[in-house]
């Protein structure tokens, strides 16, 4: 859920911070207030553009910053999926809106902003009058038909996809394959001489390394050689001699005190250790002289690695695989008409599993848009769409997709004796968000995403309609997490926590606040939208009420 909301010098907010809770919250507030900016606020932290206008005054950059905590393990694991780790189950996207850019974070971690809407569309769903592309879309129509089905019904769903992909590649690899029997001719030759030239070049494992470490040795050997001389000659004639005359003149002394005795062992050491190292170095120079024409064909031998390095792969391996397909496709093109013979009936084969999957997902998708035609139209008449005509129409694609070989979308009339018609061409934006609210609510124990946010829902509605919309507002807040902006006090005495959104003007500026309210105040903000510009004790009584009806209605375990 969204646990907190932090909005800093953000159009004509100074700073704010909100600690939503659970269930179902409520803002209120007067026309103006900035209601539109705070869930705009939201919208950006979950990745909308944003124009650098909407920077406040108080600075050159605002800030949003929302913290989600996560308990659903399915949408934890679908988060980890993305490379994002929740920390004990929370999530902190910020976004800092400069001039120039943005930059984003998730957990303190720079990322992409794509990044952050893929997470964002794991944890929260936002619905408002201009929110609602997506229940316009027939493919949206398809998935949440698909997800009210069986768990069968997925399973297919995953299949079709699984063997569409499957279909393609094969279609494209058959594609690439055909060839005419001049550009076979051409491509034989062509492959002919790759494996000669892989073969005959004859390079074998662990090679590669080992000449380019000889080559390296043998093209450094003069100054290796030249510096080994001198420090032969140096710890030879100069130092062991030194050390040697050293040591006669502390034997010529040594019975004087007996404690010259450690000194003329320490130098017997020394001077063996001197005489070990001047033999390694010799023996070390012995080994280290290369003949020219061993250098000659190594920097040949490497010069042909290099090459085929260049047109196969960098590695022993690469070039061994390179090898195999080019051996596989000279089986391919011998006898070139039993492949593509072959590869069609392949096809063939896949396109018959394919069409037998769809048919079989257009069944699954079928039994489940009955029952959830009946669910749905039942959630819209609780929400007095008094004469609704709701169906889901299904019907044969052109050609099948990795979704199947459905074309599907939800169908509606809202007044007696009209046809059905698209969502899109029927419904207005108030009446979008009932229908998502309907189908949310249709949804409520199986949906994953923890977060609904629903800007002014009301709109164009009232008296029963508005008290339906409460009711469904409560069940859904049930099972999720519910963020309402509202006009109407039946919407608004439904909440579990009631915020106020507030604008104070002074000569200098507007600022917006938000607070949450208690009951007294819950119940005088009611008040104040039931009764307007007078608010008399009857309002007020009758603000009450609608409070205590409402709180007798809420059942949440």
């Amino acid at each position: 859920m969204l646990a907190n909301l932090h909005v800093k010098n953000f159009a004509i907010i100074d700073e704010i911070d909100v600690e939503f809770g659970r269930h179902l919250n409520i803002l209120t507030g007067e026309t103006g207030a900035g209601k539109s900016i705070l869930v705009g606020s939201i919208s950006i932290a979950l990745g909308a553009r944003v124009s650098s206008d909407m920077i406040g005054k108080n600075g050159d950059h605002a800030m949003v910053e929302a913290v989600f905590h996560i308990s659903d393990e399915e949408t934890l694991a679908r988060i980890r999926d993305l490379d994002i780790e929740p920390e004990d189950g929370q999530l902190v996207i910020s976004r800092r809106i400069t001039e120039n850019r943005s930059i984003n974070k998730i957990n303190g971690e720079s990322v992409p902003v794509s990044l952050i809407r893929k997470v964002a569309a794991l944890c929260i769903d936002i619905h408002g009058q201009h929110e609602h592309q997506s229940l316009l879309d027939p493919d949206r129509h398809r998935e949440i038909v698909d997800e009210y089905g069986s768990a069968r019904c997925m399973e297919t769903r995953e299949e079709t996809a699984r063997l569409y992909r499957q279909f393609k590649k094969k279609e494209k690899e058959l594609q690439k394959d055909s060839m005419s029997s001049e550009e076979r001719a051409r491509q034989l030759g062509f492959l002919e001489y790759e494996r000669d030239e892989i073969e005959t070049a004859d390079v074998k494992p662990g090679e590669i390394e080992e000449t380019e470490e000889r080559y390296f040795r043998m093209s450094h050997a003069g100054a290796v050689a030249e510096a080994l001389a001198e420090v032969h000659e140096l710890s030879g004639e100069t130092a062991a001699g030194a050390v040697s005359r050293a040591l006669r003149r502390l034997q010529e002394i040594r019975n004087l005190d007996p404690e010259l005795d450690n000194f003329v062992e320490e130098l017997m050491q020394i001077e063996g250790l001197l005489d070990d190292f001047n033999r390694e170095v010799s023996d070390f120079m012995s080994d280290f002289i290369f003949d020219e024409n061993d250098l000659e064909q190594t920097r040949r031998r490497l010069d042909l690695i290099h090459s085929l390095q260049s047109k196969y792969g960098e590695t022993y391996e690469a070039i061994s695989d390179h090898l195999r397909e080019v051996d596989e496709k000279l089986l391919r093109y011998a006898d070139y008409e039993t492949f593509v013979t072959r590869q069609r009936e392949e096809l063939e084969s896949l396109e018959a599993d394919l069409r037998k999957k769809c048919a079989a997902l257009t069944r699954y998708r079928r039994k489940s848009a009955a029952a959830l035609e009946k669910k749905i139209m039942d959630a819209l008449q609780d929400m007095n769409f008094a004469h609704v005509d709701f169906a889901i129409q299904i019907t044969p694609k052109e050609d099948f997709g990795p979704d199947g070989a459905d074309d599907v979308e939800f169908m509606i009339a809202t007044n007696p004796g009209e046809p059905r018609r698209s969502l899109g061409r029927v419904a207005s934006g108030g009446e979008l968000s009932r229908i998502m609210l309907a189908i949310k609510s249709v949804f409520a124990d199986s949906d994953a995403i923890e977060t609904l946010i629903f800007d002014e829902i009301d709109a164009g509605i009232s008296g029963r309609t508005a008290q339906k919309v409460s009711e469904k507002m409560s069940v859904l807040g049930k099972r999720h997490q519910i963020i309402c902006i509202t006009h109407l006090p039946q919407i608004a005495a439904m909440a579990d926590i009631h915020f106020v959104i507030e604008k104070d003007v002074t000569e200098s500026a507007s600022v917006t606040r938000i607070r949450p309210l208690d009951r007294e105040e819950t119940e005088e903000e009611l008040a104040r939208i039931l009764g307007g510009v007078e608010i008399t004790d009857a309002v007020r009584k009758n603000a009450k009420e609608m409070k205590e009806l409402a709180d007798s209605q809420k059942q949440y375990s």
